[in-house]
């Protein structure tokens, strides 16, 4: 008999890495300007955890971000999910990269996040 005190730690840590983890795009915004940048993710919470982190530490991506979350403070920044991609659950091996990126180019689109509305850098024209 199985006794049910003894976790299957292997187990747990393999459906981990099985499960897929939560897509799509999130902003981060100046609640003190309106300014935002747009991103995408296969991974959005640790996605977010690690924007906020790398903001908190100094050293995130965006010089002109940091600057002003430096400058501002946390609390005049909101991180939010735009939107979510929904899995593919009878396809386990499919990549997302192509359909998070046209997602990323619609926000982009709608919001117009470049210059000085955003922290983004407006697509190079093919």
């Amino acid at each position: 008999m199985k006794n049910n005190r003894f976790i299957d730690r292997k187990g747990m840590i393999n459906e981990y890495k099985q499960t897929i983890q939560p897509m799509g795009i999130y902003q981060v915004k100046n609640l003190s300007n309106g300014k935002v940048l747009i991103e995408s993710s296969k991974n959005l919470n640790g996605s977010l955890n690690s924007a906020k982190f790398q903001l908190d530490v100094g050293s995130h991506k965006n010089r002109v971000l940091q600057e002003e979350y430096s400058r501002l403070g946390q609390d005049q920044f909101a991180f939010e999910i735009l939107d979510r991609l929904a899995p593919k659950k009878d396809n386990p091996d499919y990549n997302y990269t192509d359909d998070l990126e046209t997602l990323k180019g619609m926000w982009l689109d709608k919001l117009m996040p470049f210059d000085g509305k955003g922290y983004n850098a407006r697509p190079k024209l093919a």
